[in-house]
């Protein structure tokens, strides 16, 4: 095996809900890995954070605040980022939020909330920088979807039909840019330890918290939560060459809880 295949270096990525999580350890892998990395969120302190540990793996990095949720801050995004790092190789959309709602109660605002997050924003986000993309002569497009956008998860109907239309998004824009050399694939985690994870758990009392978090890990095949990083790993493995005949595909990383 050639592990070249699996360098960044001289890429460039931008990575949305960076600032912790699932984005923080991408950031940190594509780093390693040999790429200059731009993180956003609505928190530049904690993207600062993040922006230097990049820099601490002896690469380039930038940390601007965005909502991603909010279309007049897509495009500033891809230029500042254009700007002070020269390009955009590679875009992971993982910024997402949810609430928790039976469908029947749900409000509108809680909806648009989730939508044009967890969608809309995605989806114009990558608009954005697929003309960067193009422009170049290629590029690389990875979303962060869920096993919700394959499997029905209530109380949360909105953030399951979002997060299933982040895989079609998937589709749609693999076969429209494959013409540009542009590869969109997607993520779908499974139980991942981030705080949207854990904020499913605050829902019960406190003094059974822990022992709510302990069953739901044993019904998972393999018996654990995953890891932020195994997400991270997972993305890499799509952002470099060693993925350079794979586009429009959805990849379940979540310890087989589909099988179950």
């Amino acid at each position: 095996m050639d592990l070249s295949q699996f360098s960044l270096e001289g890429k460039v990525a931008l990575i949305t809900g960076g600032s912790r999580g699932i984005g923080e350890a991408t950031a940190i892998a594509f780093a390693r890995a040999g790429a200059d990395v731009a993180v956003t969120s609505r928190k530049l302190p904690d993207l600062e954070r993040v922006a230097d540990s990049v820099r601490n793996e002896g690469r380039r990095a930038l940390a601007v605040a965005t909502h991603v949720g909010r279309m007049d801050q897509l495009q500033p995004l891809v230029d500042e980022v254009v700007a002070e790092l020269g390009t955009i190789d590679i875009l992971v959309n993982n910024a997402g939020t949810n609430f928790f709602s039976p469908a029947i109660e749900m409000e509108e605002r809680a909806w648009d909330a989730v939508f044009n997050l967890d969608l809309k924003g995605l989806f114009f986000l990558s608009q954005a920088a697929a003309r960067v993309m193009k422009e170049k002569g290629g590029g690389n497009i990875i979303n962060i979807s869920s096993v919700s956008g394959l499997k029905v998860q209530v109380p949360t109907a909105h953030y399951s039909i979002a997060k299933a239309g982040v895989i079609m998004a998937t589709k749609c824009m693999a076969l429209e840019w494959a013409d540009f050399g542009i590869r969109v694939n997607c993520i779908a985690p499974g139980a991942i330890e981030t705080k949207l994870y854990g904020a499913i758990f605050e829902l019960a009392p406190e003094d059974q918290q822990a022992k709510q978090k302990e069953q739901a890990a044993r019904r998972i095949p393999m018996q654990r939560v995953g890891e932020p990083r195994e997400i991270a790993d997972a993305a890499l493995f799509l952002a470099a060459n060693a993925a350079s005949y794979m586009t429009g595909q959805t990849f379940a990383v979540d310890g087989g809880s589909l099988l179950s």
